[in-house]
Parts: structure tokens; sequence; C-alpha cells
């Protein structure tokens, strides 16, 4: 076993025997479920959608989980093609459905990262900061329920931060397509 691989063994099976206790189990299990196939994040976006006031915000999360599934999903995933953990760590115990993809990067955490940053500046205090700290604990969730290793959940953080930075950059020329002058010219 090499030492990069040894640490993050070691630290899922000390989240394992430390941490998974009767009373934090069923809330973590439930809290990594809001991130499944990014539903959370795009029943927020498509609420945002609806409402003209935080049509920006909800156009900025749309273009970052897009960005987020190309990247993550499609190029990521299938490019590495990491096992994932509970697969190669001896003793370490999976507590939800076996996933059907690769493990590198968490889909889960580059969804959460990518949708809460992107509308960070448009939603109003506090809710920007619950939802950046919603996202940081479903990316914790997934190392707690034991389907992701470490390095998955910061690689997921990465490319969240990276499409939300996409989606931000994109946003003002979006935005100019939907004004009532471009649409008269």
């Amino acid at each position: 076993m090499t030492a990069y691989f040894a640490w993050e063994a070691a630290l899922l099976l000390w989240i394992q025997n430390h941490l998974r206790v009767p009373v934090l189990t069923p809330i973590m299990t439930a809290v990594t479920h809001l991130g499944d196939h990014g539903l959370f994040w795009i029943l927020l976006t498509v609420f945002l959608l609806i409402l003209p006031k935080t049509r920006k915000a909800g156009l900025a999360s749309a273009l970052a989980l897009i960005f987020s599934l190309i990247i993550n999903n499609i190029i990521l995933k299938n490019a590495i093609a990491r096992v994932r953990p509970y697969e190669l760590i001896q003793g370490l115990e999976l507590i939800v459905t076996r996933a059907t993809d690769y493990s590198f990067p968490s889909g889960h955490t580059g969804a959460s990262f990518a949708s809460a940053l992107a509308m960070f500046p448009d939603i109003p205090r506090p809710w920007n900061i619950v939802l950046v700290i919603l996202a940081s604990v479903i990316a914790f969730s997934r190392l707690f329920v034991g389907i992701h290793y470490p390095t998955d959940v910061l690689g997921g953080l990465v490319t969240g931060m990276l499409a939300a930075w996409l989606a931000r950059l994109l946003l003002p020329r979006l935005c100019t397509l939907f004004t009532k002058k471009e649409v008269s010219k």
C-alpha cells in the first residue's frame, strides 16, 4: 500500500470507527442523499429560475451544474477510472447503496460547490453562507458513508469551484442575451 493511499484509508477507517455513531449516522446518510443526482441543487435552481428576483442566481447555478456534470461525470470519472474505496480498503463498510460509476472526483461535492458558489453573490446573507455550509456537509458525508476517498472530495471541491467560476464568467453574456434591449434588436 502506497503512502498516498494509506493516509486516505486510515482517515476513512478513523471516520468509520470514531464518528459513525447511532445519532449521527442517519443524519449524515440523509444529507448525502440530498446530493444524489444533484437533485437538491437542481430543484433549488429551478425554483430560483422561476422567481424574477432570483433568476440570475438560478441561471448561474444552472450553468455551474452543467459544467460540473461535464467536467466530473463525463470527462474525469471516465478518464481516471478510480475504483471506489469500499472495494479496496479492508474493513471499510459502505452504508449507502453501491455506486455504479467511478470514484474520482466526487460528483456530489462538485455539484454542491458548483451550485452554491455560483449563486453565492446573488443570494442574500445568511442564505448564501448556509448553502456553502450545506455543500461542505454533503462533501463530508461522502467520506462518512464510505463511498469516496478524501482526494475524491477535494477533487470535487476544485472542479466545483472551477464550474462556478466558469458560470460566473459566462453569466454577464447570457444575461445580456435575455434583456429587453437585446431582444428588441
